[in-house]
């Protein structure tokens, strides 16, 4: 590594540092314990873990959850990405170092994608077509609740077409990760 590469890193890594402590005077600030809106966004957390609980096809538990995980990483990735370049933002937060929806990412959005692929496969409806109207119902109804609630917020440029997209978009892809993976089980139990 060149100097001027280390002083560039020593920069970043101390305004990141900086940014840390920024969110989390903000947080304490805005979004701490005594606020409704932290116990809203640790609700969003912790009941579709519970329903979950009680709802997951337990024989299909390690395809599900695969689903489910799936789905998590895709949500956070998006929303990570999203958030970092402000294309929107949520006020408050459970958890003050990451700017992102814990509760949305990590547990409500992948819940619900995971009790939609377990009634699709129980009753034999389409993915795609339950996919599309769970997608328009977080995009259309959803966020738009949120944003009345001032709990999300949309950037300058950005609509809920593409937060439609990228619902959408997200468990398509964790279909499709999913039954790559089914496949590559299928194929070795052949074997």
């Amino acid at each position: 590594m060149n100097e001027e590469q280390s002083r560039l890193l020593e920069s970043l890594r101390e305004q990141s540092h900086q940014l840390g402590d920024k969110w989390v005077n903000y947080w304490q600030t805005y979004s701490y314990i005594d606020t409704w809106q932290f116990w809203l966004n640790l609700v969003f957390l912790v009941l579709p873990l519970i329903i979950l609980y009680f709802k997951l096809d337990k024989s299909r538990a390690l395809q599900l959850g695969f689903f489910g995980f799936s789905g998590h990483v895709l949500s956070t990735y998006v929303d990570s990405y999203s958030t970092r370049f402000g294309h929107w933002e949520y006020p408050y937060q459970v958890i003050p170092v990451l700017p992102l929806s814990i509760g949305l990412d990590t547990s409500l959005i992948p819940v619900a994608y995971m009790l939609v692929y377990q009634w699709t496969i129980h009753h034999k409806k389409n993915y795609y077509i339950a996919t599309t109207i769970l997608a328009a119902f977080f995009a259309f109804i959803f966020k738009p609740i949120l944003s009345a609630l001032h709990l999300f917020q949309l950037s300058e440029g950005n609509n809920y077409f593409h937060v439609f997209l990228w619902y959408f978009l997200g468990g398509i892809l964790s279909k499709w990760v999913t039954n790559i993976f089914l496949r590559f089980e299928r194929e070795a139990s052949r074997n």
